[in-house]
């Protein structure tokens, strides 16, 4: 079975390339023009899209030195605005006639969850060196108890491992979810919810964006700081 040809599709040595992979790109292309945008129009009193990048990287340095400190939490800035901002151009494509929203996809979404994961436990070891194993041992580690050291290492793995897939699979599910919801509401109500439906569809592609962002916070934050 073929899928259908949609717009966005790349063709590249007779093979059409999937869509999450060519609306990543696009997605990736929109950022970067909005990025030069700003930069050519620098004012000392914003407007325009200025002032929403504005708003929105002030949003993400306080999310990020609230939740992390503000010694760490300027270095990781850039990876946190840069998550927040990129999944939200990916999820509002889903809101164009024609277009697919490439976090829809389990491939796309495991691709920016693997990273996060590599990171947290790089910054770990970067500031803690070995003592970053402390983390997954437990607030209580003395030789008495170490089965409970041993209990606490295996949970803490576990959990640790299960992180990647619960930020694939939340993104990918609630992003397929309201793909699916809006094409119901518009088939069900064509000429009297448009309004609403894309409403209700900014108001999911944000959040979510933003829960990504945020868990991905909180998993740098729990890697930098120093083991109870």
């Amino acid at each position: 079975m073929h899928e259908e040809f949609m717009f966005m599709d790349w063709i590249v040595d007779s093979h059409v390339v999937p869509h999450f992979v060519s609306y990543g790109f696009l997605a990736s292309i929109v950022v970067i023009i909005i990025a030069l945008i700003v930069r050519g129009a620098m004012a000392l009193v914003p407007r325009g899209t200025q002032n929403v990048v504005e708003v929105v990287a002030g949003a993400m340095l306080q999310l990020a030195e609230d939740s992390i400190g503000e010694h760490w939490g300027r270095p990781f800035f850039p990876l946190i605005a840069t998550i927040f901002i990129y999944i939200m151009v990916c999820n509002f494509f889903g809101l164009i006639p024609g277009f697919v929203s490439p976090t829809a996809n389990l491939n796309m979404t495991a691709s920016m969850a693997v990273p996060v994961f590599l990171a947290t436990h790089y910054y770990g070891f970067r500031v803690h060196k070995f003592s970053y194993m402390r983390h997954f041992f437990g607030p209580i580690q003395t030789l008495l108890a170490l089965p409970l050291m041993l209990l606490m290492f295996v949970i803490e793995v576990i959990s640790h491992l299960a992180r990647p897939l619960t930020l694939s699979v939340r993104l990918f599910g609630n992003m397929t979810a309201k793909h699916q919801l809006l094409l119901v509401l518009a088939v069900l109500v064509p000429l009297f919810a448009p309004v609403p439906i894309l409403v209700l569809g900014v108001l999911v592609s944000v959040v979510q964006a933003f829960v990504f962002a945020l868990l991905t916070t909180l998993y740098l934050a729990g890697a930098v700081e120093e083991a109870h």
